[in-house]
């Protein structure tokens, strides 16, 4: 059987920590910033960690 292959999107979308944390960002600061607070898009800027539960499926998609 051939190997599975790295899910090229989701391996340029997220990035790995040291300690094996997937960091992903927020959704929503592709375009229409202008009419967002200023608290949302501060918000929006940052990153975030996802659950262990997606950490899981995710490092199934990246790690091939």
């Amino acid at each position: 059987m051939p190997k599975m292959k790295t899910s090229r999107t989701m391996a340029k979308r997220v990035k790995f920590t040291g300690t094996g944390k997937v960091k992903v960002h927020h959704a929503g600061m592709g375009h229409l910033a202008p009419r967002k607070t200023r608290k949302q898009r501060k918000h929006l800027a940052t990153a975030y960690y996802l659950h262990k539960k997606d950490e899981k499926t995710v490092k199934e998609w990246v790690s091939k």
